[in-house]
Formats: structure tokens, sequence, C-alpha cells
């Protein structure tokens, strides 16, 4: 049996069959875990947290994990963008792979904590997932649809139930890691700084001067990174990507792309550009040659998408990565558009030229041209080197080959800045969570610009606003905010940070480093605090409110708190006696408030 990609829109959407008891089944963790496949091809075994499904000979099955719905409140996976409540099992089926989320899940309850919370080691090769509420059994259902080998077995990973949604992705991802070849890329130092990218400032209207003036000011501002976004190539204009194909430097824009990237770096900022290694456009002088092995036209993108289960594919590819590197200097490359390849030949059918190498699993094969590039391009530079994927390609088996992982576009939209990086953050074993690039209205006030800070607070913030342009106001208000960031960045990516239900767009978050807390409010509602276990404490009103409320536990505390606006302008100090109950502290709409000091 070939053992690659479901096509879910042959699955039957639902049926009675789904419930069924199956040829095998067992309880683990409160889970309910059912195989269905014909009688004697597969063996079902739970132990500890782990149940393990082995076929006896090549099959196609379906595993159901459900449970009683209790107290359930929604269902979050890494593709949920906004749908974040209870589905119907009649819902339709959906295919994960390597580039597209992954196979992993949790239902939760109104506060908050995981009734089952799953993750399969099947994060490469394509799967089919559906998952719902059953309207007569009064249950929720999970059922994940794949193709195993003896030689294939399938583990799934649950987590210990009834604790907090973060608590059971935590668990999760850490088994992710000592998956095999799931080790995550080393990520340099550089790699957690403040980027500058040149997208939402100049979308394809960019050159060397430009770059270079903005370069200077991002370095003042304390950036550590630039990325040149797409522009730069040949034939790059009109937004389209019919150029896309030859990865050279526009010389009209760029007359000398090497010398320029060295100024920046002179800055003391690393240099990454932009790079769609699948797109082929007619414009280019790869089309001619490459072409034959691109069959699927895009017309969105207006160009051809390069089909990367030939194994000749995947080496231009490859090839073509480390020669724009060495050419020209760069510190990372920013790889677009990879989730195009399951979008084009996910389930297409064999090509009339196969050629040694070929892999029909657009997943496999996409795993097999990433290896390849990490090697070659660890081999130029060693571990100082970025590749940044985006959603939806930035599951947990992602992190082996990318170790900058960024929000889908979401330009302006601070809310979705906000939920997709927490999205990313909380499954992925390794790499760094970054936003998507942060825009805003020139004549903004300081607290909308700093509600797009607000938004990548819990991520590396992506700036794309033309600096040499801002107001005072908005210097100040970005200089505050990045300071900010910088000073709390341990707290605020490393720490262990409980972020609130999914479906409630995560409305407070808490965040804990060692003794240091930092407190983020989206909403005008009571932050729980115990006066104890902290010696830094930093709360964020990230809130239209003129207050932050907070639910206060513990001994009686004294403290007395530095206040300022969104700006970062200094505001009359407060004096707080932290006692059992509500308080409120008045904190302006987009400022924060520190403990200076335990007062006497």
């Amino acid at each position: 049996m070939e053992t690659g990609s479901i096509d879910t829109a042959a699955l039957p959407t639902f049926t009675p069959d789904h419930w069924h008891p199956g040829a095998a089944s067992l309880d683990l963790h409160g889970a309910r875990v059912t195989v269905q496949a014909p009688e004697g091809t597969v063996e079902l075994t739970g132990n500890q947290n782990i149940v393990l499904v082995a076929a006896t000979e090549p099959v196609e099955l379906t595993v159901r994990l459900d449970v009683p719905l209790g107290d359930a409140a929604g269902y979050w996976h890494p593709d949920a963008g906004w749908h974040r409540t209870l589905p119907a099992d009649w819902s339709p089926w959906r295919a994960v792979s390597l580039i597209d989320s992954a196979p992993a899940g949790v239902l939760y309850d109104t506060h908050g904590k995981a009734q089952l919370a799953f993750a399969a080691d099947r994060t490469v090769q394509q799967t089919a997932v559906r998952f719902g509420v059953s309207e007569e059994h009064k249950r929720f259902g999970v059922w994940l649809r794949c193709r195993l080998t003896p030689d294939t077995p399938l583990r799934i990973r649950l987590a210990v139930p009834r604790r907090t949604l973060a608590t059971a992705l935590r668990e999760l991802r850490d088994w992710y890691a000592t998956l095999p070849g799931h080790s995550p890329l080393p990520t340099p130092e550089f790699g957690r700084t403040p980027v500058y990218s040149t997208w939402y400032a100049f979308t394809q209207d960019v050159n060397a001067a430009d770059v270079e003036r903005e370069a200077e000011l991002a370095a003042e501002l304390g950036c550590g990174q630039l990325y040149l976004d797409d522009g730069w190539q040949l034939h790059a204009s009109g937004r389209g990507y019919s150029g896309c194909g030859d990865w050279r430097a526009d010389p009209a824009k760029f007359p000398d792309l090497a010398a320029h990237v060295a100024a920046v770096r002179e800055l003391g900022l690393r240099y990454s550009a932009w790079i769609a290694p699948l797109l082929l456009g007619e414009r280019s002088a790869a089309h001619a040659e490459w072409a034959r092995l691109a069959p699927h036209y895009n017309r969105t993108l207006d160009c051809r998408i390069l089909d990367p289960r030939h194994a000749e594919v995947r080496e231009h590819i490859v090839r073509g990565c480390r020669e724009v590197v060495e050419r020209y200097g760069l510190d990372g490359l920013k790889i677009d558009f990879l989730d195009e390849a399951a979008a084009a030949y996910t389930g297409a059918p064999l090509p009339d030229e196969l050629g040694a190498g070929y892999l029909h699993d657009v997943g496999q094969a996409m795993a097999a041209l990433l290896t390849r590039l990490r090697e070659e391009l660890h081999a130029l530079r060693g571990d100082e080197f970025v590749i940044e994927l985006r959603q939806p390609y930035t599951g947990p088996a992602m992190t082996a080959f990318g170790n900058q992982l960024r929000a889908c576009d979401c330009p302006a939209d601070p809310v979705a800045n906000r939920i997709r990086t927490l999205d990313i953050a909380l499954l992925a074993p390794g790499g760094a969570a970054h936003s998507d690039m942060l825009m805003w209205d020139p004549k903004a006030t300081p607290v909308a610009v700093a509600r797009q800070l607000h938004g990548a607070l819990h991520s590396v913030p992506q700036l794309s606003a033309r600096l040499s342009e801002l107001s005072p106001l908005h210097r100040r208000t970005l200089a505050f905010w990045l300071t900010t960031w910088r000073e709390l960045r341990e707290v605020l990516l490393g720490g262990h940070y409980e972020p609130g239900r999914p479906d409630e767009l995560y409305p407070q978050i808490t965040a804990r480093h060692g003794d240091r807390l930092v407190v983020t409010s989206f909403t005008d509602r009571p932050a729980p605090l115990t006066t104890t276990g902290w010696r830094s404490l930093t709360l964020v009103n990230a809130s239209a409110a003129r207050r932050l409320l907070l639910d206060v536990s513990g001994p009686t505390r004294r403290v007395r708190l530095a206040v300022f606006d969104a700006a970062g302008r200094p505001q009359p100090g407060l004096a707080l006696v932290m006692t059992p109950g509500l308080h409120a502290v008045a904190v302006p709409p987009g400022g924060l408030c520190r403990v200076l000091e335990d007062a006497e």
C-alpha cells in the first residue's frame, strides 16, 4: 500500500460508523482510544502517557480519541485561527503535514483546564484530522486517519488532564523535542533581537540607499536584525510573482547587494533576505528549464509552483538558496510560500516522469528538501544563521529546520499578532516566535502605536515603518517599548506563562521567570496576583481602560509603583497596600507600572 497522502475530499464527513467500537480500544487519562481498521491488521497498546498503534500489514486506519463533554468550552489546535469554540463532529476533515499545522490539539473547559490534550508523532506525512461534539453521544471526539505499515507505527502522547492548557502544551512540546528528527535548530543570540523589516514600510519599492538610512535608525532603537523582504530581486514589481525564479538582485535597486549587506552589518545589524524558492514565474530565465517540473499554476500568485517531490527540484532549490547566501554574505533567509507545495501537489496523480529520488508524499519531500538545505547552510555559516518560517508551516517538527517562527501576515492587527505568536510559542519545542511586522497609521495616537507592541510582547517584535518619517512622539513610544521589551525579554520569551483561554483570545498573560513577574492585561477584568514569590513586578495595561484591576491574595504587602503612559512619559507614582481582595491601580491606557521597591 502507498503510504503517502490521504485524500480528505474523498473521506465521508460524518457517518454513524465514526463512533463504532472499532477493532481495538483502551482507556488512558480518561480518554477512550479506538482504532477502526480491518480485523487483525493492528495492535493497540497503552503505556503511561503513550498510545502505540502498530500495523501487522499495510493498512489505512482511523484512530478516535474521545472524552465526555463535561464543562468543555473550546478546542485548540495549531491552525485554529479564529475558530476556537466547539465544532460539531460532522465538521469536515482537514489535512495536516510538515508544512501545514500539526496533529495535536487540546479540548479545554471554562476554567482553561485541559480535558483532552494529545500529540501524534506523524508530523511529516499527511494525516487527515477531524474533531467535534457528538450530538448523540454527548462526547467530544478527535479522529486521525493515516496509512501505516509494519515499519511505521503511530505514537500518540496524551498529556495529564485537568491542568492548564499552557501546561499541557508544554508537556506535549517537550515530548515532540525528543522524537527522532525533531531536535530543534539552534537559535543564535541575534535571532532573539528585534527585527527591522522592509515589507510594510516599502513593499516592493525598495532600494539600497533607503534601506541603509532606515538600518541606521533601527540600530539606534536596539534592533539586531534587518530583513530585506520581497522587492530586492529581478522583475519584482506589481505585487505579483511572475518574475520569481532567478534570485538575483535587481541592479537598479541594489547595484552591489553584497556591499550593501556589508554596510548594514557594519551598523551592528545581521542581515537576512526574503526568498520564495518554490515560485517560478514566466519572466524568469529559470522558467524555460524548470517549468516542466512546475505543472501547477497559481492564478493568485501569477506563477507556477515547483514540485518538490522530484529530487532534481529539491537540489535546484537547495543550490539556489545556498548561492544567494554565499553571493551576498547573508546571515539568514526568510523562506516564504512553502505551504504552496501542499496546496498544489497533495493528492496529485503520479507525474509521467518520476526519476530517481521521487517522493510522492509532499511532507516527506519537503522534509528531504529542508534537511538538505539545513546541511548546506550549516556547512556555510554554522549555527550563526537564521531561517524564518511562517504560519502555517511552524509546527513542532519545523523547528528542526527553522529557528525563527513568524505569525502569518496580519498588518496593523495586534489582536491577531497576539493570538498567532502565542499559538506558535505554546507548541514550539525550539526556535523563537516572531511577530508579524508591526505597522500603524503615521497620524495615530501613542496608545495606538503602543497597542501594536503589546500584541507582539511575548514574541520577538518585527518593525516595518519608515523610521525616518516617524514623529518625535511615535519615535519616543517605539523606543520606550523596545527598551521595556529588552529589559523583560528573559521573562517574556523564556518564562513560564499562562495566557488564559484561547476562545477568549488570551485576555491576560502572566509570565514568570525566577523572581520576576510580568502581567499583561488586554481586558478590564481582575488579574489574579499573589503577593509572594516575586521581587520584580511589571503590570502592562494593554486595554482601553484607565486602570488595572488586581485580585490580590497572600500576606499584606506594601509597594511603591512607578507609572508610565503609552509613550513612556512618567506619571505620578503610587503607593499600594496589597491586601487580599480587589484593587484598582490607576495606569493610563497603553501604559505600564513597575514595583520600585517595597514601602516601609
